[in-house]
């Protein structure tokens, strides 16, 4: 897919802003439904940010153009950066100028774990990809739900599948981040129970031109597998460093560390035989079908399915509850996710059920939308694909 740069992205995004703003059979009285959008554009995270915009948008434009939801969808878009300090005065701006109720598209889980306090000290509601295990952990009394698997789903899975290749030695070379303990005791947990161990776990500082000295700690252990835990710039320095060290171990990391657009920017040697892991869209699923047909496109992955369910939870949420509120957003949004309802695939297929007096269950294009009580989806299907000359090979569907 073709990069974009922040300069055209802001700009199409400002032009969607404007088209979203105009109602179709506005009660006149109902307020409208104010979005801000979240989500790095530039950064570590500048590879996803962008798709799960134009997912979020497509939704949204689709809803506008069915007449079908009675009030004004306003958006505003706003990047991350990938950046803490960044994204939190970005949230600020949205919840006191633009005055959202609802935040969506956070990527990276210490900039969801920034921002995730200014949501809910301003009862705004906030929708993530990030899967750090504190996130639901955090106070945040409801206002947060995330698509993403949290890091014990994740590093469990990912165990899983590095010990049925015959691991038995694992270790681990991980970013300063939220998510990296929690994945390593998890992992440890996996490969203890099948007769293996994690061996040896070295956590790294971000912005590097080198990582050899952590290869060289993880390495003493004599590891027979290596688990890459970070984000696409330092994992691409990480396995430029493993490459010039002759270092043939198998190696597996997270999609968003090796996306497509990453691969073509290094030697195809450099990353020859990397597996990597993502929560799988609902390949089969109804919503995922509307999905790939809304956006033109002949298959998504994870977080543009996710990007999609949050935009038709939000609309109808709102549409349940009847208010365009961040309390009435956290108060309605497992009224219309979960349940015996009638399933519904799409937001506009919702709102007519809706609006002729049924209940409903919307399930998502990343599959069920189940919430627990901390904001939890209760699991997924995760999708492994294989590296191999510079491309992104699929391997199973688990």
């Amino acid at each position: 897919m073709k990069r974009l740069s922040r300069r055209t992205v802001l700009k199409s995004a400002a032009a969607a802003t404007a088209a979203l703003a105009y109602p179709f059979q506005v009660q006149a009285q109902a307020e409208p439904l104010r979005v801000g959008i979240l989500t790095p554009l530039t950064g570590a995270g500048g590879n996803d940010g962008p798709r799960m915009l134009k997912a979020m948008q497509a939704v949204f434009d689709e809803v506008n153009k069915s007449g079908a939801f009675g009030r004004k969808i306003e958006i505003t878009v706003e990047d991350d950066q990938t950046n803490p300090e960044a994204a939190v005065r970005a949230a600020r701006k949205l919840i006191e100028v633009n005055k959202v109720s609802v935040i969506m598209g956070t990527w990276a889980s210490a900039v969801t774990a920034a921002v995730a306090p200014v949501c809910w000290e301003s009862k705004t509601f906030i929708m993530t990809v990030s899967g750090a295990d504190p996130i639901t952990l955090l106070p945040h009394q409801g206002f947060l739900v995330r698509t993403q698997p949290n890091s014990r789903l994740q590093g469990t899975a990912h165990g899983e599948f590095v010990a049925s290749l015959g691991a038995k030695r694992l270790g681990i070379i991980g970013i300063q981040a939220p998510f990296a303990i929690p994945t390593k005791e998890y992992l440890e947990a996996v490969m203890k129970a099948k007769g293996g161990a994690v061996v040896s776990h070295v956590i790294y500082e971000k912005d590097k031109s080198t990582y050899r000295s952590e290869i060289d700690q993880v390495m003493r252990e004599k590891p027979d597998f290596l688990y890459l835990n970070g984000y696409a710039p330092d994992t691409v320095v990480v396995l430029r460093d493993l490459y010039r060290a002759n270092i043939n171990l198998g190696k597996f990391c997270q999609s968003y560390a090796v996306p497509q657009a990453t691969l073509d920017t290094i030697p195809p040697e450099v990353s020859e035989g990397v597996m990597t892991g993502q929560p799988s869209a609902d390949v089969e699923g109804s919503a995922y079908k509307s999905a790939c047909d809304r956006l033109g496109l002949k298959e998504i992955d994870g977080y543009v399915a996710q990007a999609t369910d949050w935009a038709s939870l939000a609309v109808l949420t709102v549409a349940k509850a009847g208010a365009a509120t961040g309390v009435a957003l956290k108060d309605t949004v497992r009224k219309v996710s979960q349940g015996g309802g009638t399933k519904v695939y799409t937001a506009v297929e919702g709102l007519k059920a809706l609006a002729a007096g049924k209940e409903i269950n919307y399930e998502g294009a990343s599959g069920p939308c189940d919430f627990n009580e901390i904001g939890d989806i209760s699991g997924c299907r995760f999708r492994y694909m294989k590296v191999a000359k510079g491309k992104l090979e699929f391997l199973k569907l688990v």
